[in-house]
């Protein structure tokens, strides 16, 4: 199936001018469409240009090749663009909610993530899906009418539940969030009702499927430029196995660096193809005639197949203990979870040494709202300011190498 041109707008894609708006109104701007103005608000936005200096797998300073927070963004982008064009849906809204997924992701990837909701039992604890949300509705500052991004209804439901539905309809919390909603889910409904009982709209389920499209692929790009496989070691996968193989009956001789991006490039359009297949084929199938029934539906209508469902679980079984446990990046993440566990002590016994712009109303500040002030700085912390800042007030700061 060809992926390249545009698609007709299907009716069940958003609509930006039948967008639900903004908390706070504001004027319109053509020629940019609000999905569009959305995407230009988050690449301006502070946390956006901190992702640059914040760990995907392999800390800044292992090498300057290996993928950022930054460059899977981008990737992501790429990726969520062509599937939302080749299935006629809004492509500013796709690339909006890939844009803005990992926002707020913490210093040191996942491990960050776990310490930071360690430190934060308790208190609410930390969800980085959550945290993106927190950081476009509250923490940018960067407008005089409100506080974050005020960003269009539409972005905000994909950023909060891109990954599926939170709660049943009377609100319950479900799946991971059976014990209870994150804190800033919490605070920003309080405000406004982003729906958690539905699914969100196709094009943000199109920027969740791109992650996981983009990191398979990268990941198995940055583990084979780390030497923690080879091509022989994969070569017996389901599909990354089998674009090799074609690679390598088409381009006999070919070199590793050559031959890796021949087959990281077939598997990329492999998966791009079969979501958009199947995708079709569910919409079809459910009879979808608007977003509404989309966010209805009660099931995902962006998906693999299940046949190639099976295959990407099977590359992410192969990248789990041969990457993501790999020795030497257990070691680092260790490492980099004790920088994340000092910090929060830290500041917690000594909140007057957060940067004037954090300083407001801190000496009222106690407990669980002290707690959260000093996790939002942290969070936004790159990998190099967390280091720094670790150096200035520890005798002993970890290289993580």
């Amino acid at each position: 199936m060809a992926v390249s041109g545009a698609t007709p707008r299907v009716a069940w894609a958003c609509e930006a001018e039948h967008s639900r708006g903004r908390l706070v109104p504001e004027p319109e701007m053509p020629p940019r469409s609000p999905f569009r103005r959305d995407c230009d608000r988050i690449i301006h936005s502070t946390a956006f240009r901190r992702l640059k200096q914040k760990t995907q797998v392999f800390v800044f300073n292992e090498g300057d090749h290996y993928r950022t927070r930054l460059t899977h963004t981008l990737e992501v982008v790429q990726v969520a663009r062509s599937i939302a064009r080749a299935l006629g849906l809004d492509e500013d809204l796709a690339e909006a909610l890939a844009l803005a997924h990992d926002l707020g992701h913490p210093p040191f990837a996942h491990a960050g993530e776990r310490a930071l909701d360690a430190c934060m039992a308790g208190q609410g604890g930390f969800d980085h899906n959550a945290q993106s949300l927190r950081v476009v509705t509250r923490i940018e500052g960067r407008y005089a009418a409100f506080d974050g991004l005020n960003l269009t209804w539409e972005t905000l439901e994909g950023i909060a539940k891109h990954n599926g539905p939170l709660t049943d309809r009377e609100g319950n919390g479900i799946g991971r969030y059976r014990d209870g909603l994150p804190h800033a889910i919490r605070v920003h409904s309080a405000q406004q009702d982003l729906e958690l009982w539905s699914h969100a709209s196709a094009e943000a389920q199109v920027a969740a499927i791109s992650d996981d499209i983009a990191y398979d692929v990268h990941d198995l790009d940055d583990g084979l430029r780390a030497r923690m496989f080879t091509l022989d070691d994969i070569a017996g996968l389901p599909l990354v196995g089998e674009a090799l193989a074609s690679v390598r009956a088409r381009y006999p001789g070919l070199d590793v660096p050559r031959t890796v991006n021949e087959v990281l490039r077939l598997v990329i359009t492999l998966l791009i193809e079969d979501v958009v297949a199947e995708s079709l084929r569910r919409a079809r199938a459910a009879g979808v005639t608007s977003a509404a029934d989309v966010r209805e539906l009660g099931a995902p209508i962006v998906a693999f197949s299940d046949a190639m469902r099976d295959k990407e679980k099977a590359l992410k079984g192969f990248l789990f203990p041969r990457m993501y446990r790999h020795e030497r990046v257990n070691r680092i993440m260790a490492e980099a979870q004790g920088v994340i566990r000092d910090l929060f002590a830290y500041f917690i016994n000594r909140p007057r040494d957060l940067p004037p712009s954090w300083q407001d109303g801190i000496d009222a500040m106690e407990g669980e709202r002290l707690a959260r002030r000093v996790c939002d700085y942290i969070a936004g912390m790159t990998d190099r300011y967390a280091l720094d800042q670790h150096a200035r007030f520890f005798d002993s700061t970890p290289d993580l190498r």
